[in-house]
């Protein structure tokens, strides 16, 4: 297939990449490089360095034609920084995204594939979150996504774009031959953060809030590692042809914060030295995602099951590159 990735030097973009690039597709990577990383595209690739609210270089690489289809990564996903500028939030990731998909109309494009999110879903009453969990974003981020997707509803009705959702969270760990890793700046995601205190690249791991109803008292969260989540877009990607589709992706098995901090120093061998401070505002107690429908539909099914196996990947990543891919920003 001859596809176009946005966003494809990020982090859950880059392992897309890759696993296309694995299988023997054309891919042209379209990334501005504010987030994304040169470094981590396989040499083969071609990359448009270039930002999706330049209309004339977006409509110039579609006009090439020949594309089977559009996956789309490129956007911003802090959520403490969304409710600070909620309408540069909405503006960058749905307003953008709304010419995507107009221009992918326009160029004839037939599939897309939204990096969508959980952070759909808000506070859930109900876990673990399932596709016909009830939808309240809880952030201008989340709302953002919600805006592409019910986009995308309309794209498929009166246009024929084919469409598939992917709502996840917590993507964690690194390629296992060590191609592609977490890099991002700055850092937020548990995993890389405790891996860094570990490894003495950071003093110590703040740990939120110590007082919740859970069996250790700290935040439980659904971790899937990268490679997996990449697989799961190929997955999709193939279900096209019978449709559009939405689906949530998770592991089913949530881990706390205390547990992804002994995860780390088992496999690291190292103490991580931490301090437990009061709840941050907005955090729910329980975050897992259900992959039901994603599995009975295509096959695919998460390889790395264990916490301690996609922490691994991560350090091994880390400890190679403790520079991180060496940029400055």
């Amino acid at each position: 297939m001859k596809l176009l990735v946005t966003g494809g030097a990020g982090y859950v973009g880059s392992n897309v990449v890759w696993a296309l690039h694995d299988r023997g597709d054309e891919v042209v990577v379209y990334d501005n490089l504010r987030q994304g990383h040169r470094e981590v595209l396989p040499g083969s690739v071609r990359l448009v360095e270039a930002d999706l609210a330049d209309a004339a270089a977006l409509d110039a690489v579609l006009a090439e034609g020949g594309w089977d289809g559009v996956l789309h990564f490129a956007a911003l996903s802090l959520v403490g920084e969304s409710m600070q500028r909620p309408f540069f939030y909405l503006q960058e990731n749905a307003g953008l995204g709304f010419a995507l998909i107009d221009a992918c109309v326009r160029h004839g494009v037939k599939r897309f594939i939204l990096s969508s999110t959980a952070a759909l879903f808000g506070n859930p009453d109900t876990t673990p979150i399932t596709e016909e969990t009830r939808i309240d974003p809880g952030s201008p981020y989340g709302e953002s996504k919600l805006m592409i997707e019910r986009a995308l509803h309309w794209a498929d009705r009166i246009h024929g774009l084919r469409y598939a959702c992917l709502r996840y969270f917590n993507a964690a760990g690194a390629d296992a031959e060590g191609r592609s890793g977490e890099d991002h700046r700055p850092e937020t995601h548990l995993i890389p953060l405790v891996i860094d205190a570990a490894l003495g690249l950071r003093p110590e791991i703040v740990v939120f809030g110590s007082d919740y109803p859970t069996p250790d008292g700290t935040c439980i969260r659904d971790y899937v590692h990268v490679s997996d989540l990449a697989q799961a877009h190929l997955a999709a990607l193939g279900r096209l042809d019978e449709g559009s589709v939405t689906y949530n992706l998770g592991s089913g098995t949530g881990h706390s914060v205390l547990e992804v901090i002994r995860s780390v120093e088992r496999v690291s061998g190292v103490r991580v030295p931490m301090r437990i401070v009061e709840r941050r505002p907005g955090d729910p107690a329980i975050l897992v995602a259900s992959s039901a429908r994603i599995r009975a539909e295509t096959g695919w099914a998460p390889r790395y099951t264990e916490l301690d196996e996609i922490v691994s990947t991560a350090i091994n990543w880390r400890r190679a590159h403790p520079n991180g891919y060496g940029n400055e920003g």
